[in-house]
């Protein structure tokens, strides 16, 4: 069971089962949104998760995108994509201890910063894992 809430602890959230799809996000609207030059995701199942204190704020950053975030203090949470409504993408640095959830690719790489490099080794995709890797 992995734990995590937001960063004034008004949210907080289980994940319960198995996680995947770990990724840095480099879009354009991760890193607006959140502020920073990539945001670190990890995946689980809808089902897996559930928040056990407090109601995150939701917003639609696109047609198909919500994204749940702490009302009070801003902490970005979670992504969900109708079209994949068996999943959810939640933030990994929310997590009580992020080393839980590595990242393991980088997704959205084309639009990286050009001052952000990866030297890590991963695995870089121009855009989403399923157009291939760059």
């Amino acid at each position: 069971m992995l734990q995590g809430g937001c960063y004034c602890g008004a949210i907080r959230y289980v994940v319960e089962g198995d996680i995947f799809h770990g990724t840095l996000c480099h879009c354009s609207d991760c890193r607006r949104i959140a502020g920073a030059p990539a945001v670190a995701w990890f995946s689980a199942r809808t089902v897996d998760m559930r928040f056990t204190k407090g109601n995150p704020s939701t917003f639609r950053s696109s047609e198909h995108v919500l994204r749940a975030f702490c009302g009070t203090c801003g902490t970005t949470l979670t992504y969900q994509d109708d079209r994949s409504p068996d999943d959810i993408d939640i933030a990994t640095a929310s997590l009580d201890d992020p080393e839980a959830a590595p990242p393991q690719d980088h997704t959205f790489a084309g639009e990286r910063l050009s001052w952000m490099r990866a030297a890590d080794g991963l695995p870089a995709f121009p855009r989403t894992r399923s157009e291939g890797a760059g």
